[in-house]
């Protein structure tokens, strides 16, 4: 029986994120997420969605003529098959990428899919939701992501960054949450400090004011 999804949406756009932002890639977006971050910019995606068959999901995805897919949410692994959901676009040939919170547990997610994996700061409301057992799990293939609201973010992000030697495991990015941290400040602070991340803005947001379906 072909496994079935609750799918917010599926759209095409610019990578806004991480090392392949700007880079042309069809969105899975799929619905529910177990956090309630202060600055969740998917809200709309935490309830209502279609029941949609894997089949469904890549006869969608294929008419789009993608090289880069990225499954997000909403928290997409607080669904049971989106791993085989993951394991499928691998094997069409997409290259493929994850977008979760770092709640749960990312070790059985499939080798060729590059994780995503957020560290949950003080002002997001959700520290204790960190699932810090994940970091042993990480690889240079995955990427660890930051989003900060203000400068006890960034100086908490910072020792965890140096505490934990996360550069050494994976590429890591420090992102201004939206409308709360002035980007300019947070680049500044990078400089300042000479620390091995990479900033970035959420290009979407910049271009398209983070409308549903960008």
């Amino acid at each position: 029986m072909d496994v079935q999804l609750r799918i917010t949406e599926i759209f095409h756009s610019l990578q806004g994120e991480t090392s392949r932002v700007g880079l042309p890639t069809v969105f899975i977006r799929l619905t529910g997420c177990p956090l309630r971050c202060t600055y969740c910019d998917t809200a709309y995606a935490f309830s209502g969605g279609k029941n949609t068959s894997l089949t469904e999901i890549l006869r969608q995805v294929v008419q789009f003529s993608p090289q880069y897919v990225t499954v997000t949410g909403g928290e997409p692994l607080a669904q049971k098959n989106c791993l085989p959901l993951l394991r499928a676009l691998c094997d069409a040939g997409y290259t493929v990428s994850l977008e979760t919170g770092g709640a749960l547990d990312i070790g059985s997610v499939d080798a060729r899919v590059m994780r995503v994996v957020d560290i949950k700061t003080p002002a997001s409301g959700e520290l204790e939701k960190n699932r810090w057992e994940n970091l042993a799990l990480l690889t240079g293939h995955d990427e660890i992501k930051f989003v900060l609201c203000d400068e006890n973010d960034y100086q908490w992000a910072k020792k965890i960054l140096q505490q934990h030697h996360l550069n050494e495991k994976c590429p890591v990015l420090f992102s201004p949450a939206h409308g709360m941290l002035n980007a300019t400040q947070l680049a500044d602070w990078i400089l300042r400090d000479n620390l091995p991340v990479r900033m970035q803005v959420q290009l979407h947001k910049l271009l398209w004011n983070n409308e549903p379906g960008h």
